[in-house]
């Protein structure tokens, strides 16, 4: 059973800084593709920033140059450095990621960090 934790999420002023996890556990073989996603109150998801195996990054224009994703293989670990945050940047963030394990490979989602961004 291959599981996804996020962890990191809590209330910040503006221009403050979050550092989120998102930690794999189970039989994993490998980890491809690694996404951080938020949702705010309403039913728009935005991609925030995207990481592949051998470390190629993407970022949503409006994060870029504030957030940085990176990732630890030998821990089965991504993480989504928030710098200057805004209260734009307030919702529930959700990793995504597609992982090897024995005889298949599948596409699993956390549970979700809240992120609140507020003076």
């Amino acid at each position: 059973q291959v599981q996804l934790v996020e962890s990191g999420g809590g209330l910040v002023q503006p221009g403050g800084s979050l550092r989120l996890s998102c930690a794999a556990s189970g039989s994993i073989s490998s980890i491809g593709t690694v996404g951080w996603y938020r949702q705010a109150p309403g039913p728009q998801r935005e991609l925030v920033a995207t990481i592949t195996r051998d470390g190629s990054t993407k970022y949503a224009a409006s994060v870029k140059g504030r957030f940085t994703i990176s990732r630890d293989n030998a821990k089965n670990t991504v993480y989504l450095q928030m710098n200057s945050l805004k209260p734009e940047d307030t919702a529930v963030y959700r990793c995504n990621a597609f992982i090897k394990s024995p005889g298949r490979i599948g596409e699993y989602w956390g549970q979700g960090t809240q992120v609140s961004v507020s003076s």
